[in-house]
């Protein structure tokens, strides 16, 4: 048990350090965002961009996105443990000649096949606006060469984690922004939306760029070899196969989601699109820090046989997130229209565009426990070297999402609502039946789990998120008459604070332990002072 409290306070530091650069990412990602939504809005303009950019998504990860990260970390973390590190950076060498070899491939046929692909399968909304259209089809080919460079960062990003370097690739996506802001400021008022096209490959190269020396240090030396007859590439190949089905299968949801919103009011397209993105940015902070520090120190309890220290490093990861998303979850959801009018709300962007985007945010946010859930359990299954189990869960339930898409979008269009709002609820509904269905089979596998310290960290954060509920509830009407900067401010300090105290009148023992954390360091400072 000694030894699963180390484990629990490693994943806890790394995703602390992880979380930071998170953070960080969003910061900048919230300024990019600021700026798009000022310049255009939710126009035709930014509707083609986003539209256009789902292709170039979907070949970097089908390719090299979570599927490769999930099949190639055990298998070369395997080999780091095993002392085999010539054969480790052979494998590396192997994987990243195989995507860039077939991602140019992909983009390629993909530039082909633009108007095909728009007109018809990906937007074919759009062909009542034919200038949309073939906006959408050129700004298509000006992206697709980011998918292979993203192919690339993915792998460097792989190799790093399991050498436990976290933090300069959890920084990678603040670069990635760095280029879409240089775009919308430097080249949108030369080139308009095509600017933008380009800061997408120029934070693509920044990606990339920054992790390559980091990468040298490690001693990788590049060989050119596809190394298909390897028996590891062939076990990456392995693991990698059915987690293809399952990322398929969420693409495929995204690109009907599009398709769908394309043939809705003008703007729905980017209104599902910022508000996935609001949604994402503490769902990344929080569970994709505790996911992405988790899975090495996963891999390694499983690869030594010391299963017991594992139960006890997943639990602890489980309650972590749980902690966190909750209340940011319940607080997206009451916060929901402040947010968007203090983020967009100046410039093209106005006031049918922020009702629009809080709309599926309330949806989206409903959901952030799921998807919290999911990001943690599915590496606990990556660390026994299965991506079946998760994905095809996940192959279900993104089945299930494509059909509450359809259903939840034409209902909500029925009883009056704008429809787009269905196709956030669907997400989050499969989302959550995911997690729970994910969770009862790990527990099956590694029983006992510790359900009750998970039921009573639940519980524990209920009434934490009571009380938060009551505050907001009455700060956001207390404080209508207040400037939108100055509500949202207060709102989440204030609902932070209430979280806190009440954590801590009930006693949740992550809570007790920062406090204690904070009292030896003020204490050590005023031994020093002294």
């Amino acid at each position: 048990m000694q030894s699963g409290s180390s484990d629990g306070r490693q994943i806890a530091k790394a995703a602390g350090t992880v979380m930071f650069a998170f953070i960080l990412s969003s910061v900048i990602g919230l300024v990019r965002q600021i700026l798009v939504a000022r310049a255009f809005g939710t126009a035709a303009e930014i509707e083609a961009f986003n539209a256009a950019n789902r292709v170039a998504e979907t070949l970097f990860n089908l390719v090299a996105g979570g599927a490769l990260s999930s099949a190639f970390i055990p298998t070369f973390t395997g080999l780091l443990t095993q002392g085999r590190k010539p054969e480790a950076w052979k494998l590396a060498s192997s994987v990243a000649n195989l995507i860039l070899l077939v991602l140019t491939v992909l983009c390629a046929l993909a530039a082909l096949f633009a108007p095909q692909i728009v007109r018809h399968i990906l937007a074919p909304g759009f062909q009542s606006a034919p200038e949309k259209e073939q906006m959408t089809i050129g700004l298509l080919r000006v992206m697709l060469p980011s998918a292979a460079i993203f192919g690339l960062s993915g792998l460097a990003m792989a190799i790093l984690n399991s050498y436990k370097v976290f933090f300069i690739p959890a920084i990678t996506p603040s670069l990635y922004q760095v280029g879409l802001i240089f775009g919308v400021l430097v080249l949108k008022p030369y080139f308009g939306i095509w600017g933008l096209a380009y800061g997408v490959l120029i934070g693509a190269s920044l990606h990339l760029g920054v992790q390559l020396p980091y990468l040298m240090r490690l001693g990788w030396s590049y060989v050119w070899m596809l190394g298909l007859n390897v028996p590891e590439v062939r076990e990456v190949g392995r693991l990698m196969a059915p987690r293809l089905l399952g990322v398929a299968v969420v693409q495929l949801n995204f690109w009907i989601n599009t398709r769908l919103a394309s043939s809705m009011p003008e703007g729905s397209v980017t209104a599902i699109v910022l508000a996935f993105t609001l949604m994402l940015m503490p769902e990344a902070a929080i569970a994709q820090s505790f996911a992405i520090a988790a899975l090495p120190t996963f891999s390694e309890q499983v690869a030594t046989g010391h299963l017991e220290r594992m139960r006890a490093s997943l639990v602890t990861s489980l309650r972590g997130v749980l902690l966190l998303s909750l209340p940011a979850s319940l607080g997206l959801m009451l916060m929901r229209i402040p947010i968007v009018q203090m983020l967009y709300q100046r410039g093209e962007f106005s006031e049918w565009s922020t009702t629009l985007v809080s709309w599926a945010l309330l949806w989206y946010a409903a959901g952030l426990v799921g998807h919290a859930f999911v990001e943690v359990l599915s590496r606990s299954f990556y660390a026994f070297h299965d991506t079946r189990t998760p994905v095809l869960v996940g192959t279900m339930a993104m089945s299930m999402n494509v059909g509450f898409s359809f259903l939840f979008s034409f209902l909500f269009h029925r009883i009056g609502w704008l429809p787009h709002g269905g196709l956030a609820l669907a997400n989050s509904l499969a989302t959550g039946i995911e997690a729970l269905i994910l969770l009862w089979l790990m527990a099956r596998r590694l029983k006992p789990l510790d359900f009750r310290r998970i039921g009573i960290g639940f519980l524990q954060a209920g009434l934490a998120s009571a009380g938060m509920i009551a505050f907001l509830l009455v700060w956001l009407t207390w404080s209508q008459a207040f400037p939108v900067g100055v509500i949202v401010l207060g709102g989440v300090l204030g609902s932070a604070a209430v979280y806190a105290a009440v954590g801590f009148l009930v006693r949740i023992e992550e809570v007790e332990a920062l406090r204690r954390l904070a009292w030896e360091k003020i204490k050590l400072r005023g031994k020093e002072v002294l």
